[in-house]
């Protein structure tokens, strides 16, 4: 598949009334295939804040600092151009990604998914029956969710957001013995513009992505952190006082004309 060249960017303003530890993931994933041009300032009352760099699995990276209180600026853009290939299929994939986490308690819906998904003969079966269930079944409601909802909460709410679609369809596929995780994105073209996230699934060794609310083409996506659910994946952890976050804006376009999803051919994060 052709390269496809983009740009990212996200600023957040946030409130911090007591002190504390932040770590952030909004960089673009580190991985090989790859070319980021980028810059990421975080300033403190117009003073610079120099982050440690904790660099995760998949190439994710998160930037972690003592922050006091004050009003935090943070400010990330980046281009991203060539093509990456899909990452490795190691043996604690199989083993993590199969395992019912936070978000993805796929051990409550093992007879749900038996019943609906267990006349599929394929993984690649499955993981399409799945996506297309999830899409029909669930409406795209912003604010229909709590943060704390989980994939069972979301199946019987029937609405959601971008996270809740990909808690429920990687629950599904777990359910169904297929290693799925989220990876959250920039996703050019996504409407509206915001932290994305989709699924993740192992099919015959390659890993696999899939978009059950079809809101942005697979094929432009940009990778920025990946885990079992949403509590790996978060923009902005805060481990000690207290913030608010008053201001967040995100956007991804492409260099040119957005890429044309045909939601029935499997695609990997390029």
């Amino acid at each position: 598949m052709a390269s496809v060249k983009r740009t990212v960017s996200a600023a957040l303003e946030v409130t911090v009334t007591d002190p504390t530890s932040l770590e952030f993931q909004i960089a673009a994933a580190r991985v090989p295939g790859l070319v980021i041009d980028e810059q990421l300032t975080f300033e403190l009352d117009g003073r610079a804040l120099a982050p440690v760099e904790i660099t995760a699995e998949h190439g994710s990276r998160i930037h972690g600092f003592d922050c006091d209180r004050g009003h935090l600026s943070v400010r990330y853009r980046a281009t991203v151009d060539g093509h990456a290939e899909p990452p490795d299929v190691v043996d604690r994939d199989l083993s993590v990604y199969l395992r019912p986490s936070r978000y993805a308690e796929s051990d409550t819906l093992t007879g749900f998914a038996a019943r609906e998904f267990g006349h599929l003969r394929s993984d690649g079966e499955v993981l399409a029956a799945v996506t297309t269930w999830v899409a029909r079944r669930l409406r795209y409601v912003p604010g229909s969710s709590d943060p704390i909802d989980g994939a069972s909460d979301t199946l019987l709410a029937g609405a959601g957001v971008c996270r809740d679609y990909t808690h429920l369809v990687v629950a599904l596929l777990r359910a169904r013995q297929i290693p799925a995780r989220l990876v959250a994105v920039y996703a050019p073209g996504c409407d509206p513009m915001d932290f994305h996230a989709v699924a993740e699934a192992c099919i015959d060794g390659v890993w696999r992505v899939v978009d059950a609310t079809r809101l942005a083409p697979r094929q432009s996506l940009v990778r920025i952190a990946t885990g079992r659910d949403a509590a790996d994946t978060a923009f902005l952890d805060n481990h000690d006082g207290y913030l608010t976050l008053d201001r967040l804006d995100v956007l991804a376009v492409v260099d040119g004309d957005l890429p044309v999803d045909d939601v029935t051919r499997e695609v990997s994060i390029s």
